[in-house]
């Protein structure tokens, strides 16, 4: 497993004697490129996870996908050690800085899935960059989530009481009663995981959500796409999985009874074997 973190430290041209006012520096993201396991020369998939969560949250489908894929895992800004600058972020921030990611480690394609933020940034990044993006995996996102105000909220909360003050709303929308109930462990270590969350960095992604419009981009991403969503996500309900999947030329929708918006957690057998399903197992033109 090799760890790195992406983002150079400036712009080009930007800074003193320049003439110019600098930016904020380049998202960096702590990553790890995991494939001891397979092939030599296996193709890469990316996940990309949701807020409040680490790359724990694809842990059920690592054994199947890493049986195929070499697995390139980032985490968000604050989020499972990652630097988390105290600005807010955009979604166009996140995509750059997983393809800084890509650039670092010499991948010239690959297939992507991600959850709820990791979604959206897919999305961005299949749009902006089509030639980088082989196969696309839309869990329980959306391509448009206002109000921003409600976002705002949020991100203002959490600075003044920490992460523990949203963290059982954070669990009734990820599962389900029935499974946190049958589950009681799962649903505590995905409380723990939010709580160890800088705020900063929580805060900044809430921005980014807020100000996420990627409706009239939809219809130029052209890596075959597949969306699912939770029957019972009140986060992004099935509704805003149907709009993507209707935006995007052949994309499929699948809608994963019983679950919440971590479906991929709560419902393992159904969601990898879909994403199996819909991902090649040598997708056309991905670097090796």
């Amino acid at each position: 497993m090799a760890e790195a973190r992406a983002g150079p430290a400036g712009g080009p041209g930007a800074g003193p004697g320049t003439g110019r006012v600098a930016g904020p520096a380049p998202l960096a993201l702590t990553a790890s490129l995991d494939g001891t396991s397979t092939p030599a020369g296996a193709p890469v998939l990316v996940l990309g996870n949701s807020l409040g969560t680490s790359r724990a949250v694809w842990d059920r489908q690592v054994p199947a996908l890493s049986a195929r894929f070499r697995l390139l895992r980032y985490e968000l800004p604050g989020h499972g050690g990652s630097p988390a600058p105290d600005r807010p972020y955009t979604i166009a921030e996140l995509g750059a800085a997983v393809l800084a990611l890509l650039n670092r480690h010499g991948i010239e394609r690959a297939a992507y899935c991600g959850i709820s933020l990791g979604g959206m940034v897919g999305m961005w990044l299949a749009a902006d960059s089509p030639d980088r993006v082989a196969a696309l995996g839309l869990v329980c996102t959306s391509a448009y989530l206002p109000p921003a105000s409600a976002w705002q909220a949020r991100a203002e909360q959490v600075r003044a009481a920490g992460l523990a003050s949203i963290s059982a709303a954070s669990i009734g929308r990820w599962f389900t009663p029935a499974f946190a109930e049958r589950e009681p462990a799962v649903a505590a270590a995905f409380a723990a995981d939010l709580e160890r969350t800088d705020v900063a960095g929580y805060g900044g992604c809430c921005a980014a959500i807020a100000g996420m419009d990627l409706r009239a981009r939809l219809g130029s991403i052209t890596a075959p796409a597949l969306v699912i969503s939770g029957a019972e996500d009140p986060a992004t309900p099935p509704g805003h999985g149907a709009r993507i999947a209707a935006g995007i030329r052949g994309a499929r929708l699948l809608i994963v009874r019983g679950a919440a918006h971590l479906a991929n957690v709560s419902s393992p057998e159904q969601v990898t074997a879909a994403l199996l399903g819909h991902l090649p197992a040598d997708p056309a033109g991905l670097a090796r």
